[in-house]
């Protein structure tokens, strides 16, 4: 069955907010946002247990009890198990995204990526999720941005442990299929090089948008469509930044990348474009993507970008993007509606 069918439209729901993503979030607040992406048709859900460090999923449970599961698809991640042991968060060592989840959990993380580990980390999740399967499972962080110079070797562990594990499981028909999750293309392009196991679709986050997506369109998104693999895109804000937000790869803007989305708002406000949906339709717009999924901590957040999702963007707006440089000129944009 192709990924299309099984994933229910463009627009997904990124739940990473949900576990404390830069912010205290207050119970009621998160699950309010999403009872508001279910009214608004949203049926594809992405979390992972790292979303501090399980409370995005069990949130994410919480808030979809009761909904038929027949209904919506989840996917979720492995790589870390979540003990009830309790450490010292601020004392995390995260990566680049130390400090992300710095309001989520203190229960001890612990990176694995075994067969072992990967078994028990997506029991743990189906528990917290209050379900009995998941739909696609992501191999969460097998990358540099986490791991440095060790990145290679832990994905080594993965192909061993990880990969083989869910390639069998979706073999069993347990899930309907794998790949990985992360910030960086190298990972995906090795993984894609690979003769077994072999994914199905992966997550990427923050590197097919329009403040960053030149390696993607070069290196990840060909080779996806020559295999027919399909990509699901995270961050299509960047982390907040093209929409004014001040953090951008779950850190403070630049002032190169500040002058940036400044250049792209200048010409969206010359042709009436929001922001939301110049990011949003760009980053959909490649035949290998099947779906975007924009994380939101309030209820308002869904029908934001849902009407960025329906805005019509003249054709000349993009042009003007790539005149001045700041799209690439292989990059697809949106045809005219």
């Amino acid at each position: 069955m192709s990924i299309e069918k099984i994933l229910p439209s463009k627009l997904g729901f990124g739940a990473a907010p949900l576990g404390n993503m830069f912010r205290d979030i207050p119970e009621e607040e998160a699950l309010a946002t999403v009872e508001a992406a279910w009214n608004d048709g949203v049926r594809y859900f992405d979390t992972a247990p790292f979303y501090g460090a399980g409370l995005a999923e069990l949130r994410l449970g919480e808030a979809l009890a009761g909904k038929p599961r027949e209904d919506y698809v989840i996917s979720t991640k492995v790589g870390r198990v979540i003990l009830d042991e309790v450490e010292d968060v601020g004392a995390r060592d995260l990566g680049e995204k130390s400090g992300v989840f710095a309001h989520g959990r203190p229960n001890r993380i612990v990176n694995d990526y075994s067969e072992s580990a990967t078994l028990r980390s997506l029991e743990d999740s189906l528990k917290r999720l209050r379900t009995d399967h998941v739909e696609f499972v992501f191999v969460h962080d097998v990358a540099q941005d986490f791991y440095g110079d060790e990145w290679l070797a832990m994905f080594e562990s993965a192909r061993l442990g990880a990969f083989r594990t869910l390639d069998r499981l979706r073999e069993e028909g347990v899930i309907a299929g794998w790949g990985l999750g992360v910030n960086r293309v190298e990972p995906i392009e090795i993984v894609m090089e690979l003769d077994e196991p072999r994914p199905d679709i992966f997550l990427l986050a923050g590197r097919y948008t329009l403040l960053d997506h030149v390696k993607a369109l070069q290196r990840v998104m060909p080779m996806a469509a020559e295999r027919g693999l399909r990509i699901v895109v995270g961050g299509p804000y960047s982390s907040g930044a093209l929409v004014g937000g001040p953090n951008f790869e779950y850190a403070p803007a630049t002032p190169a990348i500040l002058d940036k989305v400044a250049r792209i708002k200048a010409i969206a406000d010359e042709h009436g474009v929001g922001m939301k949906a110049a990011g949003l339709q760009f980053s959909l717009a490649h035949p290998a993507v099947a779906a975007a999924i924009p994380g939101a901590s309030r209820p308002s957040r869904i029908a934001e970008d849902r009407a960025a999702m329906d805005e019509v963007i003249p054709v000349e707006f993009w042009r003007r993007l790539r005149d001045a440089g700041l799209i690439d000129p292989a990059a697809p944009t949106p045809v005219a509606r």
